[in-house]
């Protein structure tokens, strides 16, 4: 089946909500589930670019980003469709890929969305640490 990418629409809004709760409670699993809150997706999305890819009726993944930073704040994809290009897609949908130099910030303790950053061409940057870990700084392209 075809991935279809387009601009997130408000009909959108509520299956976003959903798969941004149930993966951040899957992949952070070290944190407890309620740390995590449906309302989430609203405050830490508000102002982004969302963009959201499908596979026939079903949302499969999206990825949020802060325009004027080139900043990737979120990328998602639901578990069911690991592995199937959905991610690359949403990278690929992003204005100006791959020439346009994009930046995201990766916890340490999530080594397969490192691993799958890495196998995009996001090299590190820098690094850090906030109040859920440690974190790298990734940059796409080549330096």
């Amino acid at each position: 089946m075809t991935i279809m990418v387009r601009p997130a629409t408000t009909e959108d809004l509520p299956t976003l909500r959903e798969l941004f709760l149930q993966s951040r409670r899957e992949i952070f699993n070290w944190q407890p589930p309620e740390a995590f809150r449906l309302e989430d997706f609203d405050a830490q999305t508000q102002g982004e670019l969302l963009i959201v890819a499908a596979k026939g009726e079903r949302l499969a993944g999206f990825i949020s980003v802060w325009e004027p930073d080139h900043f990737i704040h979120h990328l998602y994809v639901d578990r069911l469709h690991f592995r199937r290009g959905i991610g690359r897609a949403l990278l690929h949908a992003l204005p100006g890929w791959p020439t346009t130099r994009y930046g995201l910030k990766c916890l340490r303790q999530n080594e397969s969305a490192l691993a799958f950053y890495q196998a995009c061409c996001f090299t590190e940057v820098g690094m850090g640490t906030a109040d859920d870990g440690e974190y790298l700084l990734l940059q796409s392209g080549h330096l």
